[in-house]
């Protein structure tokens, strides 16, 4: 057993108002810089939609992320040869256009403007080329469009639904969709590493998170067409890769990442759990429907005396194995396994997870006018949005895995409204619960966690411990302040 810690957060998209007040904190603070203008570390999309960069997810395309070939895990992108052969020219790179091309505007047309009889407008210009341009994309262009012919038809999970589901998926273009946040996922198997032909992309060894070494990037853009999400971005002006980092400069004071920090809808979630990395390998080599599961059975339970044991004798603190037995990660991916990685399919093992969001009241289109069914919590066989649209996207495909997520989320809605209102009647409660394979106690545990946390439950950050972490690989006197946070040189002795 070889026991590491890693930092890994939960995204309750229920509680998501699409704000994108993460995405803003996120960029003021690390993309703000001359050619990081179009990256987004952090961004919203609607769903369906076809995401960012556009169409994303068609790994047919863009080829990211892991494959299994006879029994063997293999990047999708190709060998390290065929990477070679390309090393000057990627196909599978998306273009400025498939992000947007960044712009500004010419605000001093406003003051300097001729004397006329209209008034005066500051026009877009690029912030690359700095020319007058048309704006026809952007980070977020098909906010709240669910439902429209170019980007939610387009989205590539719903690639298995039918006919009829695509029509009931459709037909209440208002009622349907639901954000997905993103930031990298810090993958336990992250495929931009091994496709990093310089190897300057690394996992840190004390708490997982991957960070692109700004001094060996040689700007070869095989971590971009690597990574199935496209979390990692080219700087046109360094020339060098970057990507989000998960704000360790605040997570090592003890502060929550800033997309964390100012989330309105508390829906984000932070801490540390345990895992086995001699069965990560096995783990993202079984078949598409056990990857979920596989998952699961990969992070310890920081309360078993003999994992406490092994972590110990790896070096793990012991404050860090305290906020592993407090992780509210752990609870609801191991415990409750309400949330689900984004696409296990890709293999890479993402340390990001989402709780789906709960299902839109059953409601159809009579006279140009809304009527709610007359059953106000619709089955899951009466749903509007179809499971295995949902199972595309968190469960490779599986719906029976996305089912139990979902019944036990239907039972807690029904057993609060039963407790609060009174108008579901004990009979209906006492089947939900069988059916979800759950208790009162467990409910009112979610319950607690999802609505009543407070920042000290929602985010459990460690004591890092740097000086530990840089004694392993350097002589820790010769690490000052001065020297900074992120990529900058050593402090040298002398003049």
């Amino acid at each position: 057993m070889n026991v590491r810690a890693q930092m890994s957060m939960v995204f309750h998209l229920d509680k998501c108002i699409g704000c994108h007040t993460c995405s803003l904190a996120c960029k003021n603070i690390w993309t703000d810089r001359p050619g990081t203008e179009y990256m987004w570390w952090n961004n919203v999309e609607t769903k369906p939609g076809t995401g960012y960069p556009t169409r994303y997810e068609d790994q047919e395309q863009y080829r990211g992320g892991w494959e299994l070939k006879q029994g063997t895990l293999k990047l999708r992108l190709g060998s390290r040869p065929s990477e070679l052969v390309n090393i000057s020219f990627n196909p599978r790179l998306p273009t400025l256009d498939d992000y947007y091309e960044p712009w500004t505007y010419r605000y001093g047309d406003l003051i300097n403007a001729p004397q006329g009889d209209d008034q005066p407008v500051a026009r877009p210009v690029s912030m690359i080329t700095g020319r007058d341009m048309e704006i026809e994309a952007g980070p977020n262009w098909d906010d709240d469009l669910s439902g429209s012919e170019i980007y939610a038809a387009n989205d590539p999970n719903l690639q298995k639904l039918s006919e009829e589901e695509r029509r009931d998926f459709f037909g209440l273009q208002q009622l349907v969709f639901f954000y997905l946040p993103r930031i990298c996922n810090h993958c336990l198997n992250p495929s931009c590493v091994a496709a990093c032909p310089s190897g300057a992309i690394y996992k840190r060894g004390e708490d997982g998170i991957v960070l692109v070494s700004q001094e060996k990037c040689q700007g070869w853009r095989m971590c971009v067409s690597g990574c199935p999400y496209k979390k990692v971005y080219f700087n046109w002006s360094t020339g060098k890769a970057e990507k989000c980092i998960l704000c360790y400069p605040r997570l090592e004071s003890g502060q929550a990442p800033a997309c964390f920090h100012t989330c309105p809808g508390r829906i984000r979630y932070l801490g540390m759990v345990l895992y086995d990395a001699d069965r990560i390998h096995a783990a993202a080599s079984r078949p598409d429907a056990e990857l979920v599961e596989a998952q699961r059975e990969l992070l310890l339970d920081p309360h078993d005396p003999e994992v406490l044991r092994e972590a110990r004798a790896a070096g793990i603190d012991d404050k860090v194995l305290e906020a592993c037995q407090h992780s509210p990660v752990y609870q609801y991916v191991k415990v409750w396994k309400l949330a689900l990685p984004l696409h296990p399919e890709w293999r890479t093992l993402p340390m990001l997870f989402y709780v789906p969001p709960l299902l839109p009241v059953l409601a159809t289109m009579s006279n140009n006018s809304y009527e709610l069914s007359s059953d106000f919590f619709p089955s899951l066989e009466s749903i509007r949005i179809p499971m295995s649209f949902l199972a595309s996207m968190f469960t490779a495909g599986d719906e029976e895995t996305i089912v139990k997520v979902y019944r036990k989320l239907m039972a807690g809605r029904l057993c609060l409204r039963a407790e609060t209102v009174g108008d579901v009647p004990p009979e209906q409660v006492a089947r939900a619960l069988a059916d979800a394979e759950t208790t009162h106690e467990e409910l009112q545990a979610i319950y607690r966690l999802t609505a009543l946390a407070t920042a000290e439950e929602r985010y459990v950050i460690p004591t890092f411990l740097r000086e530990e972490a840089i004694e392993a690989t350097g002589d820790p006197q010769l690490f000052q302040e001065a020297a900074g946070a992120g990529f900058l040189r050593w402090p040298e002795r002398g003049l």
